[in-house]
């Protein structure tokens, strides 16, 4: 008989950009570790945005798991669904919307994501590698950075990278970004033997790891910021481009035709896919800073200024896959992934639109 700890994790209902909660458990179980052994849980949604005080309860419902590298082999970190009272998804339910769109026909299509998490490391109101008074060197030498003045938090990242790797995440790779203190890393599709490169699997990924670095920088005294624009004035922004593809887009015989009606579909749907790629996103795509005005939709070969770029080695072969220029720091995975297949695949807005719990 094993005894483990399991960390459970969870999307809240704050508005309007979600934030994660996790709380512990001790548990048992005997064999090796599945799914199974992660029983349903309770928590207080009056505390969370989810629930009112006189009908507080919420059920947490285990949906996966990975190792835990902070407290060490034999413990894990599990993604949970929240579900209400009468066992349905929650509104604020966002995963299961997704599950809902590759139920609707869209895992027929075989779909791939990787997203690009940007993100700003601050300590107490300042990004770090800001001075205390003023402002430092114009963004330029910081993209890719190597030097204690060009790099900040390296240690930081490095651990989150280690944590990711030892948990058997989907992480890619990381670089620091254009401005002191912000950073991006990686996760999806990799081209690994064994992966499971399942569109939830890398969006439930991704939150883990979201997690994983707001829990690791804790220890350092940092926060860390997912707005879309962290600072103000000539800085970029903070991005989730997210890259993505069907199994007719990697097709060498097909792809070329099948990406084309994907950027045509997109162009149609901009407006939908603003409304839920990230709150305040009008701060970062101004048409400056590598984006497209947020009311404009553009897309082109190796342009990071459009709203769907074209990868310069895809336009070459005819086949591969997009990048979505437009989803903020501060998106949710799930929507995202949500409302890209939705729209490429044609589907009626129904599938996307409807409450989560309409599952």
């Amino acid at each position: 008989m094993t005894r483990a700890i399991a960390e459970y994790i969870w999307l809240d209902g704050v508005k309007p950009t979600a934030e994660l909660r996790s709380k512990s458990r001790v548990i048992e179980f005997t064999g090796k570790a599945n799914l199974d052994i992660f029983p349903e849980w309770g928590f207080d949604g009056s505390s969370t945005n989810q629930a009112t005080g006189d009908k507080s309860d919420c059920i947490l419902k285990p949906v996966n798991f990975v190792s835990d590298p902070i407290r060490g082999e034999g413990n894990f970190l599990v993604m949970c669904e929240v579900y209400d009272k009468e066992g349905l998804p929650h509104p604020t339910n966002t995963r299961a919307i997704l599950r809902r769109v590759l139920q609707a026909g869209a895992a027929a299509h075989e779909p791939m994501v990787g997203f690009e998490k940007e993100y700003t490391l601050f300590q107490d109101s300042t990004p770090l590698g800001f001075p205390l008074d003023g402002y430092p060197r114009p963004q330029g030498p910081y993209y890719c950075g190597v030097g204690a003045n060009r790099a900040f938090g390296r240690e930081i990242v490095e651990r989150h990278t280690q944590a990711c790797i030892d948990a058997d995440i989907l992480i890619y790779g990381i670089n620091a970004e254009v401005m002191p203190g912000q950073w991006e890393f990686q996760i999806g599709y990799r081209g690994f033997e064994g992966d499971n490169n399942d569109v939830l699997n890398a969006s439930d990924h991704l939150w883990i790891a979201v997690w994983l670095m707001s829990r690791i920088a804790e220890d350092f005294g940092v926060t860390v910021s997912y707005s879309n624009k962290p600072m103000k004035g000539d800085w970029n922004g903070a991005g989730c481009h997210t890259n993505f593809s069907t199994k007719l887009m990697r097709d060498a015989a097909t792809g070329k035709e099948t990406i084309k009606n994907a950027i045509d579909a997109l162009s149609k749907k901009h407006s939908e896919h603003i409304i839920v790629y990230g709150a305040n996103n009008d701060e970062r795509l101004t048409g400056a800073h590598e984006t497209c005005s947020i009311n404009e939709f553009r897309s082109g070969v190796s342009d990071r200024g459009a709203s769907i770029r074209i990868p310069l080695g895809v336009e070459a072969k005819g086949y591969g896959y997009l990048e979505d220029r437009r989803p903020g720091a501060n998106s949710d995975p799930y929507l995202v992934t949500a409302r890209i297949l939705t729209t490429i695949c044609g589907f009626e807005e129904a599938v996307f639109t409807a409450p989560a719990n309409k599952v």
